[in-house]
């Protein structure tokens, strides 16, 4: 890398909108963490509960170093207990007594055998909001299976979509299920605080599966159906509701993609690319005509694009006011000037990496920002801080014997 993202120190005294709510997070792999990430970065103490191999999340490395979990677990906590023991269950419900919030990604049922259901844990903390993320629910004849985001990805309809005709569906090349369930329950337990903060209302559970929000946010698949009886066929990056859109090869070998969503924009971009007469033509004069006949107006622009390359396209089209961009990898957007000057990309201390590039808090606040107060912590690093004080110097060091409370096995 030549250009650098901005860097931004951490602010340990630093305080965000979310200061005072308490959140124990119990919460394994990506959804959970996702969740947990926005409510640490808006200012909420966030404890992370692991095992003392730590979050499975840690397991994703690369070069041997846990970048997925230096990403999402910045601005928490880690205590690390053994929750297979008595002992470790207790401080989970003595610290939930002290919470806000508290969340958790086991099978349904699990909760309730470690004798934390959440009518136990209401009845220690009756303003406690308790969210399930599962795959499948907390209820239903799936109840009991594993929710891997893949298994929801196909099962919702998306994979059946995505990709092209002539080839098989295609699964989302990340965890995208998990994050939209995330931001979901995110918007959930604002609602669920509120309630609790300004109304006076008591804690509730937040059924949280995995399959509900990416159902939800495919749209209108179900009604369509039903008033054709046609099922949403895989177009590549073609849309079958708009056309011009999809991306076209540039004479260097780059690609470009270009939406004309409405009838201004596409009556543009045919006048732009030399074909004005096209904007009269029976085949493109309207939007379901253009979609209907898609792959010629594709052969039409994607031949005039393929003469130019990928500067040369971005430049005319952008002074001619055309809806295009180009495809870029991460190679490219971590050299971008947009990225770069907007500090869409920043760059946090980090000792194993000299600096770890990632995203800012998302999205920006002008009143009440996030804040950054310190880099993800080691398994069981604040042990200490926030149990010893919990169970006084006496129970604290009889359970750090016993091996409730870990200080993190090595890493494999």
């Amino acid at each position: 890398m030549t250009k650098r993202p901005a860097k931004k120190n951490f602010e340990p005294a630093a305080r965000g909108p979310l200061n005072g709510v308490r959140v124990v997070d119990l919460s394994r792999l990506v959804a959970g963490n996702v969740l947990t990430l926005q409510l640490a970065d808006f200012g909420a103490e966030v404890i992370k509960i692991e095992p003392p191999e730590g979050d499975t999340l840690r397991s994703w490395r690369v070069k041997g170093i846990e970048t997925a979990w230096k990403v999402n677990a910045r601005n928490k906590k880690s205590v690390a207990l053994d929750l297979r023991s008595d002992a470790g269950r207790d401080i989970v419900r003595r610290l939930a007594a002290t919470a806000q919030i508290l969340v958790e990604s086991f099978r349904p049922g699990v909760l309730e055998q470690m004798g934390l259901a959440p009518d136990t844990l209401h009845a220690i903390n009756p303003r406690l909001i308790i969210v399930r993320i599962s795959g499948w629910g907390q209820d239903g004849r799936y109840r009991h299976k594993p929710g891997f985001g893949t298994l929801i990805e196909g099962y919702s309809g998306f994979a059946s979509m995505n990709g092209f005709a002539d080839r098989e569906p295609v699964l989302p090349p990340m965890y995208l299920a998990d994050a939209i369930a995330a931001l979901y329950g995110y918007g959930a337990v604002m609602v669920a605080l509120r309630e609790v903060e300004m109304n006076g209302g008591k804690g509730q559970t937040l059924d949280l599966p995995l399959f509900d929000p990416l159902f939800s946010v495919l749209g209108p698949q179900a009604a369509n159906h039903k008033l054709t009886g046609e099922v949403k066929e895989r177009t590549g990056s073609r849309s079958t509701n708009a056309a011009p859109r999809n991306v076209y090869r540039t004479k260097d070998g780059h690609w470009v993609c270009l939406s004309a969503s409405t009838q201004g924009m596409a009556e543009r971009v045919l006048v732009k690319i030399g074909r004005p007469e096209l904007v009269e033509d029976p085949r493109f004069a309207t939007n379901i005509e253009r979609v209907r006949n898609g792959l010629e107006l594709d052969r039409i622009i994607g031949g005039f694009i393929a003469e130019r390359d990928l500067a040369e396209n971005l430049r005319y089209f952008d002074e001619a006011g055309v809806t295009i961009g180009p495809v870029y990898d991460i190679s490219q957007i971590v050299q971008d000037d947009y990225v770069l000057e907007r500090e869409a990309l920043i760059e946090t201390p980090d000792e194993e990496m000299d600096g770890l590039p990632t995203h800012p808090i998302v999205p920006r606040l002008s009143g009440t920002p996030g804040t950054l107060r310190h880099a993800a912590p080691r398994i069981g690093e604040h042990n200490e801080a926030l149990l010893r004080p919990l169970l006084g110097d006496a129970e604290y060091a009889a359970q750090c014997a016993a091996g409730v409370i870990s200080k993190g096995a090595k890493k494999k």
